[in-house]
């Protein structure tokens, strides 16, 4: 698979992947979303569970996706998954990606300390707001953080996403 419909290529460099080639990009287009995707089951068994400590287990991992510049989750793909399936490694997390990790870091903080104070309201909507954003970019590939973040810092250059 070495074709990338323009709308999951504009998707794709909303989130900063803007040096990437397409072919490599139709092979990566998926894997992008594992990372996401964990987050989101592992934030939803949290929230429903009303569980502080597994959200804050969680925590140091969402940090550190967006401190380096991949997320520690990859390693699923990039160290195991790759090989079965004979693609490339995910190229490094650009800011908007970053950023994206970022927001997830406090919303689960929030959502964790929420629960843990005796405010569950506030760590629902803060745990399944976490839990819709992955939804949305797990399945459509689109990644409202980064969204936000081309809104707020510019769009990366070479970024089709204004065209959407």
């Amino acid at each position: 698979m070495d074709r990338i419909s323009p709308l999951a290529k504009a998707r794709m460099e909303a989130q900063g992947f803007v040096d990437v080639d397409s072919g490599t990009l139709a092979q990566i287009n998926y894997w992008l979303r594992l990372s996401p995707a964990i987050c989101m089951l592992w934030v939803a068994v949290g929230t429903a569970d009303k569980s502080p400590l597994t959200l804050w287990v969680l925590v140091p991992f969402a940090a550190l996706g967006a401190l380096l510049t991949g997320h520690p989750f990859d390693v699923v793909y990039n160290h195991g998954l790759r090989y079965v399936v004979h693609g490339p490694r995910l190229p490094t997390y650009p800011l908007p990606r970053r950023f994206a990790c970022f927001l997830a870091t406090l919303l689960i903080t929030g959502a964790a300390w929420g629960f843990q104070s005796g405010h569950p309201v506030l760590g629902h909507i803060l745990g399944w707001s976490v839990v819709a954003a992955a939804f949305v970019n797990v399945s459509t590939g689109f990644c409202v953080p980064s969204f936000i973040y081309g809104i707020v810092f510019g769009q990366p250059s070479s970024c089709e996403a204004r065209q959407l």
